[in-house]
């Protein structure tokens, strides 16, 4: 659940695009979402108390002026903590770095907090926020043609978080193809509209799983209120759903779907596995 926004959703000078909680410790779909709108409520509360913005961008995220990418980290601890749940244990957090958007125009540096960064400072950058953070997930921490960085990424860092290609693989079965020839990332963002037809969507999901990769099934950042996603998401047994924040119709809209699946069907849709 995407709550607090950055990057080129935002301008906030943050360069992290998205901040997320993941409620690893419901046991049910409907006690995951009850946990991720107590915390988002909270969240909200922090905020005003400091005079930051709490308007909610296309995503349905906060877009709050912070200091820097490690104060998002911490004011979503706090959101965690105050609405008592332990971080790491009930509810941990997960970044979209969305790292092409932060390379320069020779395709060589990144631009981050201020300063120019290596493909190899990034990775020790992220390698400390996981010892200090209850980190489960790191979205495109990387460029999506910075092929030698991402092994060096997946070699250090893949069996301690997941490491999910977004703009690395674009739901593309041929680029999905190269990057476990590469051994780079661990799992895969999937948008159906990506690749434009639901045929391609399943053989670029059947290819994931056998090859051990993590499957998120993800909504677009311009979104409406059609909820196959989250169908996409239960019958492919994907196990993970990335469909916003906790406001806007068209987020909620997914949110609301899997509620009425999980009554329905009687199964227990745990959020993460």
């Amino acid at each position: 659940m995407n709550v607090v926004n950055g990057g080129a959703h935002a301008d906030n000078g943050l360069d992290v695009q998205e901040f997320m909680i993941v409620p690893i410790g419901a046991r049910s779909f409907r006690e995951a979402i009850r946990m991720g709108a107590e915390v988002f409520q909270t969240l909200r509360e922090i905020l005003k108390k400091r005079h930051l913005s709490t308007t909610v961008g296309d995503e349905g995220g906060f877009a709050p002026r912070l200091t820097d990418n490690q104060e998002g980290l911490q004011v979503l601890m706090q959101a965690i903590e105050e609405s008592g749940y332990t971080p790491g244990e009930e509810v941990a957090l997960a970044l979209d770095v969305a790292a092409s958007e932060l390379l320069d125009g020779h395709g060589e540096t990144y631009g981050f907090e201020g300063d120019t960064m290596s493909g190899a400072d990034l990775v020790k950058l992220y390698e400390s926020w996981l010892d200090e953070y209850p980190l489960v997930s790191i979205e495109d921490g990387l460029a999506e043609e910075d092929w030698s960085e991402w092994r060096k990424l997946t070699a250090r860092l893949g069996r301690r978080v997941q490491l999910v290609g977004d703009d690395l693989f674009a739901t593309n079965l041929r680029r999905l193809q190269c990057g476990l020839d590469e051994q780079v990332a661990n799992a895969i963002l999937v948008k159906l509209n990506q690749i434009g037809t639901l045929t391609e969507t399943l053989r670029t999901i059947r290819l994931a799983r056998d090859a051990g990769y993590g499957v998120i099934i993800s909504h677009r950042s311009g979104e409406t209120e059609d909820t196959f996603i989250s169908d996409l998401a239960v019958g492919t047994g994907s196990g993970q759903i990335k469909a916003g924040s906790l406001s806007r119709g068209e987020r909620t809209a997914k949110y609301n779907h899997l509620l009425r699946l999980e009554d329905q069907s009687h199964l227990n849709l745990a959020p993460w596995d």
